[in-house]
């Protein structure tokens, strides 16, 4: 796919995530066998085990303050989106920081995640 392919299904799924679609988004655009990933962590394979981590995720925050994409751009079969999250976990408390969300792809659904945060 081109970049501006690749770019405009990034630029989309990222707004189904800010409208509180991000379920909606994850079965639309990630791939069966998806692999995503927390920083150095290792990865958990297949949708369905992500779902569950997504749905966990979602499920445990108490309090959405804020989330937007700051940036965002794409190169060969990659996109990038720099993000800034504001919300209160049930488990973690007070959580506002930036993370760089990576996403490799192959016919025009995510193979692979990677989300890069400091701690």
């Amino acid at each position: 796919m081109a970049n501006n392919d690749l770019l405009a299904l990034d630029t989309e799924l990222n707004t189904m995530i800010m409208n509180g679609e991000a379920m909606e988004a994850f079965e639309k655009f990630y791939a069966e066998g998806v692999e995503m990933q927390e920083n150095d962590m290792p990865p958990t394979v297949g949708k369905d085990a992500n779902r569950a981590r997504e749905i966990e995720f979602f499920g445990n925050v108490t309090e959405l303050r804020g989330i937007k994409v700051l940036s965002n751009g794409a190169g060969g079969d990659t996109t990038f989106s720099q993000w800034h999250n504001d919300f209160t976990h049930k488990e973690w408390g007070e959580k506002n920081y930036t993370q760089v969300a990576v996403r490799t792809w192959k016919d025009g659904l995510i193979v692979k995640e990677v989300f890069y945060y400091g701690s």
